[in-house]
């Protein structure tokens, strides 16, 4: 039973998952997840913040059963309805017939639709509304499209506790410590980490709702930082807060990552040839990616948090190598932005690939300052062109950086 005190009026009641491949189906979890649910306690009312992943609701109504005696639970507050949070509902509905479900007028609509929920069961609240549970007031303030339109966060005025939904949340469930106080360096690198990955994977398309979020936000006193997944962040929110300020305004590090992909090694030895001449220009922090063979969440990763972009592709039937397709349309997707950009292509007969790659990121507003073409295999012939795609990149690099 995983319940743990982060003050004396609120609990920790969520979950680990150590068992789902994928978040979202698509997303690996080498550490698993968690699902983070909270009970807070008033002197006359008791609420419980967010529920978790249908999977994992047995674990839940026993946490919540062990930790409100006598079944008073009065509210359960839904910052976000997607399922990982709201799987629940429909089980805490029928244990507690008399908890009133608090959400706001877009989320009271997916949760009737989701969950077939009577209207009668819901409380529907507006922005800046807040309910009293007895000497402890929750406030509701609405962010939305952090990550879905209905998303909200309730703020615990007396305990300075921000029940944040997804926003500020990592991948990795909870090895036994629940607040990061108790989590050694080794482990919290780990959990900055995944929450790079987080933000890049599920984020990075709604960094102006972020900022708008963050800007609302920003006025409140918080000693605690409880989302809907990883550590409740008490010591280090300054450094929580930096990191999904810095990439919702594409704020980048300095480095290079590279994609490609290649069916018979042409396009590899390309490659090496196009890192090196980078490194002999003082380019540094160069990370490579097969797409076919690399995690679409490890480039997606990658290509958010550095502030140079290189993608390369063989023309395949006409168009881009299909696994660097996906990579790009990942990139297009989340609008990324703020970026040094280079693009290459191989070819046996067609040309293809490097002008649909070119035209792609002209979409995303990251014109390529370098392109370079080359067709069948390498040879010395092509040295020269390596250097001018090099130099004319390394150039555009260094006056973003310096500028």
């Amino acid at each position: 039973m995983n319940i743990e005190k982060i003050t004396d009026n609120i609990l920790y009641a969520g979950v680990n998952d150590r068992t789902t491949a994928r978040f979202e189906a698509m997303w690996p979890l080498p550490y698993g997840i968690s699902y983070n649910s909270y009970i807070v306690k008033g002197k006359s009312k008791c609420a419980l913040i967010d529920t978790v992943d249908i999977k994992e609701c047995r674990s839940l109504t026993e946490h919540v059963s062990a930790a409100v005696p006598g079944g008073c639970l009065d509210f359960l507050v839904v910052n976000h309805t997607e399922p990982d949070h709201s799987g629940s509902i429909p089980v805490l509905a029928e244990i507690y017939p008399q908890m009133q479900i608090i959400c706001n007028k877009i989320s009271a609509e997916q949760i009737k639709g989701f969950y077939h929920i009577d209207e009668s069961r819901l409380l529907v609240i507006k922005d800046s509304d807040a309910i009293d549970l007895g000497g402890l007031t929750l406030r509701f303030v609405t962010a939305p499209m952090v990550h879905w339109p209905e998303t909200m966060v309730t703020y615990c005025e007396e305990e300075q506790a921000l029940f944040s939904g997804d926003a500020f949340g990592c991948y990795g469930a909870l090895n036994g410590n629940i607040i990061d106080d108790g989590i050694d360096a080794a482990d919290m690198a780990a959990y900055f980490s995944e929450m790079r990955r987080y933000y890049a994977n599920i984020v990075a398309k709604y960094g102006k709702f972020v900022q708008a979020a963050m800007k609302k936000a920003s006025g409140l006193a918080i000693k605690y930082v409880c989302s809907t997944h990883g550590p409740v962040w008490h010591s280090r929110i300054a450094e929580v807060l930096d990191v999904y300020d810095r990439m919702s305004r594409w704020q980048s590090d300095e480095g290079i990552t590279l994609v490609f992909s290649t069916m018979y090694g042409n396009t590899s030895e390309l490659v090496d040839r196009i890192c090196t001449a980078l490194s002999r220009r003082g380019l540094k922090n160069i990370r490579v990616h097969n797409a076919a063979t690399a995690e679409l969440s490890d480039m997606i990763t990658d290509c958010v948090c550095k502030d140079t972009v290189i993608v390369g592709s063989p023309t395949y039937s006409g168009d881009v190598f299909p696994p660097v397709d996906a990579l790009v349309k990942a990139l297009e997707i989340r609008e990324i932005k703020e970026k040094t950009v280079g693009v290459f292509g191989s070819y046996t007969w067609a040309n293809s690939a490097l002008g649909k790659l070119t035209d792609a990121f002209t979409r995303m507003g990251c014109d390529p300052a370098a392109t370079l073409a080359m067709k069948q295999a390498y040879s010395s012939a092509m040295d020269a062109d390596v250097e001018a795609f090099a130099g004319t990149l390394a150039e555009a690099i260094n006056q973003r950086r310096n500028g």
